[in-house]
């Protein structure tokens, strides 16, 4: 989870890799209707957002009864949010990805292809609740390197199962 630009895609395709799970880009869940809003500038509110947490909830929710593993990149920006994803996943790990506001805004500068436009990156930071003590969530500081980032999360997982 994290603000755009954090490289939840990348890190998540590389954690599921390594898991031997599926990888799900949140972002490809996204309506139509959503989609447009982003690519035209406009921020998703909270009804926007409501039927792609469902979705996203649903395929992990799904996934943990058939005893899958997922690795799902999703920004979960609130703590509400991540509540819609835990009513159907309850097992529910997050590995946050924070960085500064420079790097982030370098990142997305520097990419091509996608929809978000780097102008969001301000109201997703407004928007921001970082994982709470309580949420089974490890944060990582996204100026290292995704390897070291994915390494990490894999001692984390490792160590977060073992007790």
């Amino acid at each position: 989870m994290g603000v755009c630009g954090s490289g939840k895609s990348t890190v998540g395709a590389a954690l599921a890799r390594h898991l031997n799970a599926t990888f799900l880009e949140g972002d490809e869940f996204h309506p139509p209707a959503n989609v447009a809003r982003m690519a035209a500038g406009v921020p998703l509110n909270d009804d926007d957002r409501q039927g792609w947490l469902q979705t996203l909830g649903a395929r992990l929710g799904a996934a943990q009864r058939e005893g899958g593993a997922v690795v799902l990149s999703c920004s979960a920006l609130k703590r509400g949010y991540r509540d819609t994803l835990r009513s159907q996943a309850r097992n529910l790990a997050l590995v946050y990805l924070a960085g500064t506001p420079e790097l982030l805004a370098q990142r997305m500068a520097g990419r091509s292809g996608h929809y978000m436009p780097p102008s969001l990156l301000a109201s997703q930071l407004a928007t921001l609740e970082p994982p709470q003590a309580d949420e089974h969530a490890l944060t990582l500081d996204i100026a290292q390197a995704p390897h070291t980032l994915v390494q990490d999360a894999l001692a984390w997982f490792g160590r977060s199962h073992a007790a």
